[in-house]
């Protein structure tokens, strides 16, 4: 069976899917269809069923793995699926491994990274607060993803970008000569903590109740203000970390309740940024010829982007 990463124009296809996201449209003349975004490991790809049948809206449902077969044609540049059929699976047939992307790092090798950047803070209360908000969700931290689709977006997501962010802070605070480590390396551990409760799944993510309600910043603001707690943190110090925990999207459109306020939250928010942007075109650029254009990015401002010729 072919991966996504693999189909050509005029292609007839008949593979396995995953039903990322499904909407409902109409076209001008009054055409019904449905707008599909079908993922493997491999990347993701829309497809469009002309008239669907009852059952055709209910196999592709979003986290149903099923099986298509129809051509691929391309629309405005971009590959596309005219699917034909659709057809429901039972999970005996399903290979779940075309569909759980990994981590570049293996599971041993985040963990031993993330245990050096614990260790490395020197202050014990700011340690065993660490230690104390990871340890309670050990299994989500380690496993779940940054988030469902813009970076990070695979098993072992979280802590890869927890990880990837702690060696930028570690590099920064040596050119930085004033930042106080140990605030900014446990902030940097801590800040994506509320994703833990956030998101839920294996191989496909949702949000939770809370994640949907409150958002992971607000749910990050409790786990690190009871672990602090717990670990009896100093007030100043427990405020100072809060504050960076709530200003760490760096601008209150992007959801931060409030804006960085210390230079350990400044660049914590900086820091953020660099890396899921990072992720984000890297993502963009997996399977793009040399001398092409990726399709538009929504995270990074709609802009396409270049993969040079060696």
């Amino acid at each position: 069976m072919e991966f996504i990463n693999e189909f050509i124009k005029d292609q007839k296809i008949g593979t396995q899917l995953l039903v990322n996201t499904v909407s409902k449209s109409t076209t001008s003349n009054g055409t019904y269809y449905l707008n599909v975004e079908f993922k493997d490991n491999s990347g993701t790809i829309y497809g469009k069923k002309w008239e669907p049948s009852d059952e055709d809206e209910a196999v592709l449902t979003m986290g149903n793995i099923v099986y298509v077969e129809g051509e691929v044609v391309i629309y405005k540049n971009n590959p596309q699926i005219k699917i034909s059929s659709v057809t429901p699976l039972d999970a005996e047939e399903v290979d779940l491994s075309r569909f759980t992307k990994e981590s570049p790092l293996s599971a041993e090798e985040l963990d031993k990274k993330l245990h050096y950047f614990i260790d490395s803070v020197s202050d014990p209360l700011l340690r065993k607060t660490v230690t104390t908000a990871i340890d309670k969700y050990d299994s989500e931290f380690h496993n779940l993803p940054a988030g469902k689709n813009i970076h990070h977006d695979y098993r072992h997501g979280l802590i890869t970008h927890v990880v990837s962010m702690c060696e930028i802070a570690e590099f920064l605070c040596k050119h930085y000569g004033d930042i106080d480590y140990d605030m900014l390396m446990s902030a940097t551990l801590l800040h994506d903590i509320g994703k833990s409760k956030e998101l839920e799944g294996e191989v496909t993510y949702s949000y939770t109740l809370e994640g949907k309600l409150l958002g992971h910043i607000s749910l990050g603001e409790v786990i690190v203000s009871e672990a602090a707690s717990e670990a009896g943190l100093s007030h100043d110090k427990a405020t100072l970390l809060l504050h960076m925990i709530l200003s760490h999207h760096g601008q209150l459109e992007f959801g931060s309740p409030v804006l960085p306020q210390t230079k350990e939250a400044l660049l914590l928010s900086l820091i953020d940024s660099l890396d899921s942007k990072m992720a984000a075109v890297t993502k963009a650029l997996d399977n793009i010829a040399p001398g092409d254009f990726t399709s538009k990015v929504f995270a990074l401002d709609n802009r396409t982007f270049y993969n040079p010729k060696k």
